[in-house]
Parts: C-alpha cells; structure tokens; sequence
C-alpha cells in the first residue's frame, strides 16, 4: 500500500516516542484517535513492522496491540536520525516515588497478620460448600440429593419405549 511519507513519518515518531502502539480493527475508520492518520494506514505500517519482526503484535477484544522490539528502536532511531540519548516511553525509569516504608510488616498495607479472623477465608465464608463444621474441604458435606423414593430408570434400547434420538427402536406410527 502506498502511504505518504508525511503520514509514515508521523506514525513513526509516535511509536519510537511511546514505544507502544494501538489501532481498533476497523479498516474504514477515517483517522487514528491518537495520530491524524487514517487508520487503515496506521494497521498497514505496523503489519509491515511485524513481518521484519520490529513489534510483537498482540490482538485482543477487537484491538491490535503494538510493541516495539530493540531492532525496531534501532530502526526507526536511523530512519528518523535520532540521538542514542533518546529513548522510547517504555524503556525510561519511573520517576514517581514508592509510598511504602518497610517494617516489621515488610512494606505491607493493612492489618498485622495477628489480627485477622481465623479460617482460611474469613468472615462469613466458613460454612461456604463445606462440612456441618464449616470447613470440609470444598464439596463434603449433606448436600440434600434427591429424595429416597427417586428412581431412574432408563426405557431406551430395545426394550421398547418410544422417545426420539439414536438408537435401535420401533418406527413411530403416525
């Protein structure tokens, strides 16, 4: 597909600046939400990278996803003559400081561990699918299952019954 190098360069700079790219799989939307571009182009430039292996590509829920690999930095620094100083969003360090102090609790928000409710889960889930005592295990326990006097019975075969589906029977009549 032909693109204009205006638009090839546009989607270039974004996806060496962001590192990641995205597209909705829809070929007839007039233009990228986040370059003005349209989005056919958009979806064509990225399956050109994936098959010179410069993004892994992910799709999910209707959504193409685009990451840049080490040779797609390297390629899109020479195509558009950048610094090695300059680096994608996704290899730079966060700059936002971690809130936690380590403790005796070694960093951990909440309640010490010695306050907790005994059982495994807590709080109104001892008697979840357990035994009378509450902690049977998963499925033990008197579930209820049907009354004494249940009794299947299976009229299939030959043995006559009627009934509709496979097997040998006797031709309905109509």
């Amino acid at each position: 597909m032909l693109i204009p190098k205006k638009n090839r360069v546009e989607v270039y700079k974004y996806l060496f600046q962001e590192g990641v790219l995205y597209a909705k799989k829809d070929y007839n939307a007039p233009k990228h939400p986040d370059i003005d571009v349209p989005n056919l182009q958009v979806i064509k430039l990225m399956q050109s990278f994936k098959s010179r292996e410069l993004v892994t590509e992910r799709y999910a829920w209707t959504h193409y996803y685009w990451y840049l690999t080490n040779e797609g930095i390297e390629y899109l620094r020479e195509y558009l003559s950048l610094p090695a100083e300059i680096v994608p969003a996704t290899l730079k360090k966060s700059t936002r400081p971690l809130n936690r102090t380590p403790g005796p609790e070694g960093g951990r928000d909440g309640p010490p561990r010695g306050d907790r409710p005994p059982g495994r889960f807590g709080g109104d889930r001892e008697g979840y699918r357990g035994a009378p005592g509450g902690r049977g295990g998963g499925f033990g326990g008197d579930k209820g299952g049907a009354p004494g006097e249940f009794n299947p019975e299976f009229r299939g075969g030959s043995a006559g019954g009627g009934g509709f589906g496979r097997g040998r029977g006797e031709r309905p009549t109509f």
